[in-house]
């Protein structure tokens, strides 16, 4: 017995609308306590000269007072959090970009750093950590002798004539 089926090609659309309004309703969840909820990872640069290690975050619209900067056993950790801001006049919203939620950002200092010399300020949404290098990771500059060549004292160089 043969069994014929009428082919709709608008069904497949129809498929395929109603498992991505599923993914989406599982990813980000119904309404605005989903947003508060989130979590981002904001971006960060670091860059290195002769006697810092620095780092510089992006955090605006996240005050001082919910931000939290700790070096433990060589890790730097950076937590903070967005909270969303929820206005009766705004209720309707049309798009919400902004991420909002907890973060934490964590870095493995190099040894050279000196975790005993860290400074942190904040500034029109940019949190800049500087670590102060060891003294002795600095770089040293040798002076360089021109003219006849000495013998190093100590080391029992003599020259047979």
């Amino acid at each position: 017995m043969t069994v014929l089926t009428r082919w709709d090609p608008f069904r497949e659309f129809t498929t395929l609308q109603d498992r991505m309004n599923r993914l989406f309703r599982g990813s980000y969840g119904e309404g605005q306590e989903a947003l508060s909820t989130s979590s981002f990872a904001p971006p960060v640069d670091v860059y290195e000269d002769e006697h810092n290690v620095t780092l510089k975050i992006e955090v605006p619209g996240i005050e001082e007072k919910d931000i939290d900067v700790r070096v433990e056993n060589n890790l730097l950790t950076v937590h903070g959090e967005r909270k969303f801001e929820k206005e009766e006049k705004e209720e309707n919203f049309r798009r919400v970009e902004r991420q909002y939620g907890s973060f934490t950002r964590s870095f493995t200092l190099p040894n050279t750093v000196d975790t005993e010399h860290v400074q942190a300020n904040y500034d029109k949404g940019i949190l800049k950590i500087q670590l102060a290098k060891k003294a002795e990771a600095k770089p040293k500059q040798i002076k360089v002798n021109v003219g006849s060549e000495k013998p190093l004292e100590g080391k029992g160089a003599s020259r047979a004539a």
